[in-house]
């Protein structure tokens, strides 16, 4: 007994599974992990976001979608749906909706019932009828689905049976089910919302959520950590932990640090110089997938002079992109010649068509008439899975410009800010990037070049081309995957004429952790999922 009680107040209490996770004592020890993640999160409802960083602290965690994708073989899997069916002229989709599957059961709710087709009428209702009571409680809209034009396609959703729901379309779209099978495609509770209706706090579905997924949020301080706790009703596999924790640490080198040290089991998004350091840390490893991304410095095409492809053209041939991936990615990304990356289907490869070539830059911008031009460009102040290190980037294209006389002015902003502030849209350009949603290849065009989705925060060049919306609308509407191909290589084409922005990088997704945690999922379209994550035995502390 002695010796436990010596074993047990070596374990400190300053640790921080420790703070969050257990007190001192001999009682029972429940087994945590912890991920040391990158910023704050915008919401607890990924329906009304497009940052990476929500996606990752909600979807996998949280809640369940319709269905699945599977990377592996390249199909969709049930979910939530047991089975689907299209009809042959591929303007309704059936569903079969899985019975018993619980919501969470937390200190601020407690369901009366189980999932139904209460909930997906609900949960897609609220985005495309602005009648139901809940649309507009969403300040920002849906930015995902109105850059993808969910409420043009869907024409209205009937319920059935209990378990089963019909979405009706108004027009063929072959990535329809790719779309449902997004992070952003949620279920979310019709009982919950009711509730709350009730009691005038409809605003509390987005950030106090109810949802199926592994964990249920348990408390959330801004900065510091987002705390989840097993959902011990989860209708598959329970987590083998009982907690999870998400340490928010904006700063790289602190996330790596806290790895060292113990105080983090996983650790988001490092950079690409600290990988020589794991390797010094026999019980440190790297983790890594190949990601659906694009990193991207995008022109705010409703502003002078940058409304001008004379002068967008000229700001590419001015950028040494091969040097940005030698300084920034270090061999851990590609050169991109366009928006797909090459293990899209639909990816043509191309040459690069906008080489570093200052003179020609120079000549691009007396042609267009402009002189002494100073720019803005907004960078990320944390990193992503398609930019380890924005600012790096941005302090290399504002000494590229300066080689051809124009000013860069280097912006940012604490994360949470920086997204309220892009969102208002006054930016000359932002350095940014796209993490592919599902593997069809109109995720990389619609949600970031449509014209509906101008006024989504994914539209970054604030780009409108009629050309471009009919060729979308045509590879959408054909099921033929090769026809759908050329439509695409169109398109990459008209978007390298009009260049509203520079792609430059497609990047290894990359992940930090302890070589005693198995089973990490990364998917290649972002986001990461600790509902199968297990750890190995380790020795008693002596």
């Amino acid at each position: 007994m002695k010796q436990q009680l010596k074993r047990l107040g070596r374990v400190t209490c300053l640790s921080l599974i420790s703070l969050l996770l257990v007190a001192c004592g001999p009682q029972h020890i429940p087994t945590g992990l912890v991920y040391c993640s990158e910023g704050n999160p915008e919401s607890f409802n990924p329906q009304l976001v497009t940052s990476g960083t929500t996606i990752d602290a909600t979807s996998q965690q949280l809640y369940n979608t319709l269905v699945d994708y599977d990377p592996v073989t390249s199909s969709f899997t049930p979910s939530l749906a047991e089975s689907w069916y299209s009809s042959d002229d591929g303007l309704t989709y059936t569903f079969k909706l899985r019975s018993g599957v619980r919501f969470h059961h937390t200190s601020f709710f407690t369901p009366t019932r189980t999932f139904n087709a209460d909930d997906v009428l609900f949960s897609f209702n609220r985005i495309i009828n602005p009648k139901t009571p809940y649309h507009n409680v969403a300040n920002n809209g849906y930015p995902f689905f109105e850059s993808i034009g969910f409420s043009q396609t869907v024409s209205y959703i009937e319920k059935i049976a209990n378990d089963t729901v019909v979405f009706h379309l108004n027009h063929r779209d072959a990535s329809f089910l790719a779309n449902l099978a997004t992070g952003f495609a949620v279920i979310l509770s019709k009982e919950y919302a009711d509730v709350l209706l009730a009691s005038n706090n409809t605003e509390y579905l987005d950030q106090h959520p109810i949802g199926t997924g592994p964990f249920k949020l348990t408390k959330y301080v801004k900065n510091e950590y987002i705390r989840y706790q097993r959902n011990e009703r989860f209708w598959r596999t329970l987590p083998e932990f009982e907690n999870l924790i998400f340490d928010i640490t904006p700063r790289s080198t602190a996330r790596l640090t806290k790895l060292i040290t113990g105080d983090c089991n996983v650790s988001a998004l490092p950079k690409a110089g600290e990988l020589p350091v794991i390797e010094q840390h026999d019980n440190l490893e790297l983790d890594t997938q190949l990601g659906f991304n694009v990193a991207f410095w995008a022109f705010n095409t409703k502003k002078a002079p940058f409304d001008n492809p004379i002068v967008r053209k000229a700001l590419a041939y001015a950028v040494d992109r091969d040097n940005i991936i030698r300084a920034v990615y270090q061999e851990t990304a590609i050169k991109a010649s366009g928006l797909l990356p090459p293990q899209s289907w639909a990816y043509h490869a191309t040459k690069n068509k906008y080489e570093y070539n200052p003179r020609k830059a120079r000549s691009l911008l007396k042609q267009a008439g402009v002189d002494k031009l100073t720019i803005d460009v907004w960078a990320m102040p944390v990193a992503r899975i398609y930019n380890p290190n924005a600012l790096k980037t941005a302090e290399l294209i504002q000494g590229d410009l300066a080689n051809i006389g124009v000013t860069v002015n280097i912006i940012s902003y604490d994360w949470s800010v920086f997204n309220q502030e892009l969102n208002r849209k006054n930016y000359d350009s932002v350095l940014i990037g796209w993490n592919a949603d599902n593997s069809d290849p109109d995720n990389f065009f619609s949600p970031m070049l449509s014209c509906d989705s101008q006024d989504a925060s994914s539209n970054r060049a604030q780009w409108c081309n009629k050309q471009m919306d009919e060729l979308l609308a045509r590879a959408k509407s054909t099921t033929t995957r090769a026809e759908r191909k050329q439509l695409y290589l169109q398109a990459e084409k008209l978007f390298n004429e009009q260049l509203p922005m520079l792609p430059f990088a497609h990047a290894t997704q990359l992940t930090f952790k302890q070589t005693n945690i198995l089973q990490t999922q990364l998917t290649p379209f972002g986001g990461i999922s600790f509902e199968n994550t297990t750890k190995t035995v380790v020795e008693d502390i002596q």
